[in-house]
């Protein structure tokens, strides 16, 4: 129930599956100033990952098979990584319009207002976001984040809280192909992003609705029948930004 006086305060509460979190995180990547800076005037590159396909479908306006752009992947309880010759390539973007470029080739031009688009497995209440390896050179956050550090680019990570760690830095310490024995699918490592500028429903929900007062707590998870892995977030605010918050997220319910 929401009050009537668009002056009082006022809460309404949310339930996000994993894919919808996905959308509406995606929409808040697209409305981030660096982003949108970067689609008129820069480069960005979007690297595979499910909730990336949310982002680049944003970004873009493609649509994007959300399996088979993920590198790695964990399915039927198993970790792995998608075939070479089947997953779809990452969107490498110069002034807005994809362009034909990898994604190594262009980060050899990156500037500081250069944005790499990157999804993570793990992020912690200190905002700092881990990324699993299977592949022994670290990958593709491997390949890039020398670049990104030394030249200050922005990198983005956009994060479900459905993979909610105590602590990245800890279970960075317990990863490590050559220190672990025994694994259902690919041994791991794992890449620490202490300095990202990590995107979770909660600052999804800031950039989309905090200059109107809207501000969103993480209050429980989980579910059954199709809600597996989904969230419970509390929306407190003035009444008239809270339903509009509200009706927002009511209409990316049911969104693949």
């Amino acid at each position: 129930m929401f009050y009537k006086n668009s002056d009082k305060e006022t809460r309404g509460v949310v339930v996000l599956t994993p894919a919808e979190s996905k959308r509406l995180i995606a929409k808040a990547v697209k409305e981030m100033p660096e982003v949108k800076k970067a689609l008129k005037n820069g480069r960005i590159i979007i690297i595979g990952s499910t909730t990336n396909a949310y982002v680049a479908e944003e970004i873009t306006g493609k649509k994007v098979d959300k399996f088979w752009f993920a590198v790695g992947r964990i399915t039927n309880g198993k970790l792995g990584a998608n075939e070479v010759d089947k997953k779809i390539n990452p969107f490498v973007l110069k002034n807005g319009m994809v362009v034909e470029i990898s994604p190594k080739d262009m980060l050899q031009e990156f500037t500081a207002d250069d944005v790499y688009i990157k999804g993570a497995n793990a992020v912690d209440a200190n905002g700092h976001a881990g990324i699993l390896m299977s592949n022994d050179k670290g990958g593709t956050i491997g390949a890039a984040i020398g670049i990104i550090n030394a030249r200050g680019s922005h990198l983005i990570v956009p994060v479900g809280l459905e993979k909610f760690v105590s602590s990245v830095i800890e279970a960075v310490k317990k990863c490590g192909q050559e220190r672990i024995r025994y694994a259902t699918g690919d041994k791991v490592g794992m890449m620490p992003l202490v300095n990202a500028k990590v995107v979770t429903e909660l600052q999804a929900i800031d950039i989309l609705f905090g200059a109107s007062g809207v501000k969103a707590t993480h209050v429980a998870s989980g579910g059954v029948a199709g809600s597996e892995g989904a969230i419970v977030l509390v929306l407190e605010g003035k009444n008239n930004a809270v339903k509009k918050a509200f009706d927002f997220i009511c209409r990316i319910k049911g969104m693949e």
